[in-house]
């Protein structure tokens, strides 16, 4: 089968086409014929940093996985060959879909919604799962609840602002001003410009806000919560200082870091068989050219996900 591997760390030079052999199903797993893979900004923070959570290379990276079910591994009951099946490899462990073929536990995959094409579905596991662990597994969002939602163009940002209005707050998005139609038609209330606006003078009283941009911002947003409000940093970084400052606000701050999970995957399919969640495809790029769309992300700069299609 072909894979996208790198045998270093670097740019997206580094990313190169190879033949391997199809995997096989274990207990419980099951083999799927990859038609789409969609990229994440921890796609091409594994492929040029060393010191994160894999070991080091050669690896082949990706996590979202949009295909056919092949085979099925021992023990499995939730599918069979032909089903059309989306989901997330376990994070980050799990890696490698970005490749013909790929192995993972049958529990972390749900069935596509009729109303996706596969290259949609391969954008929406891990930014639309880490989106729905932050709102609702881990914030519990309520309708009327305030959320502040950074980056709201972005891969998990605008998964994000569909699933908090989808479940009734009131949802304001920082994104540049170019963006702010986008934002708003996915369902946002506000729309502030970070490049203009500070949001901390801008925003107040908000119950949740998710943060995918790392401690600055983290920190900063910890005066727009309202006493008792709950902060989610999707970015690892030494928190002692945010949970000082938390305590000493009178709020909360927490680090989530994503989960495959087959209950979630079905609750977002539902939502998007509803027609209240949708994936934004910023551009899709045949497996080949997997270092053109690496380059893309590296810009920090697309609405929503990037896709690598595999015929």
């Amino acid at each position: 089968m072909r894979a996208i591997a790198q045998d270093t760390l670097g740019g997206p030079e580094v990313l190169h086409e190879v033949r391997r052999p199809v995997p096989q199903p274990g207990a419980s797993e099951i083999l799927v014929r990859v038609r789409a893979t969609g990229l994440n900004p921890t796609d091409w923070k594994h492929r040029s940093t060393p010191g994160l959570m894999l070991p080091p290379p050669p690896f082949v990276l990706g996590w979202d996985v949009a295909g056919e079910v092949v085979a099925t591994g021992p023990g499995v009951t939730l599918f069979t060959p032909g089903d059309v099946v989306f989901g997330m490899l376990p994070y980050p462990h799990g890696h490698g879909a970005a490749a013909e073929y790929v192995t993972g536990p049958a529990r972390a995959f749900a069935r596509k919604p009729d109303n996706l094409d596969v290259v949609q579905a391969g954008a929406v596991p891990l930014a639309a799962l880490t989106a729905w662990q932050a709102l609702v597994d881990t914030a519990n969002v309520q309708a009327g609840q305030r959320v502040l939602i950074h980056a709201a163009a972005g891969g998990v940002g605008h998964f994000a602002v569909q699933i908090a209005k989808a479940r009734g707050a009131f949802v304001i998005g920082t994104a540049s001003a170019a963006n702010h139609d986008i934002v708003r038609e996915l369902g946002a209330d506000e729309a502030i410009d970070y490049r203009t606006t500070d949001f901390t003078t801008a925003v107040r009283d908000v119950d949740v806000v998710v943060d995918p941009l790392g401690p600055d911002s983290a920190l900063r947003s910890l005066r727009t919560l309202r006493p008792g409000g709950l902060l989610v940093s999707l970015r690892m970084f030494d928190t002692a200082q945010l949970d000082a400052t938390a305590e000493k606000l009178g709020v909360r701050a927490c680090f989530m870091l994503v989960e495959a999970d087959r209950a979630g995957m079905v609750e977002i399919a539902e939502l998007v068989a509803a027609g209240l969640l949708r994936p934004v495809i910023a551009g899709a790029f045949p497996l080949a050219e997997a270092a053109k769309a690496h380059a893309l992300g590296d810009t920090g700069r697309t609405v929503g996900k990037l896709v690598l299609t595999i015929d």
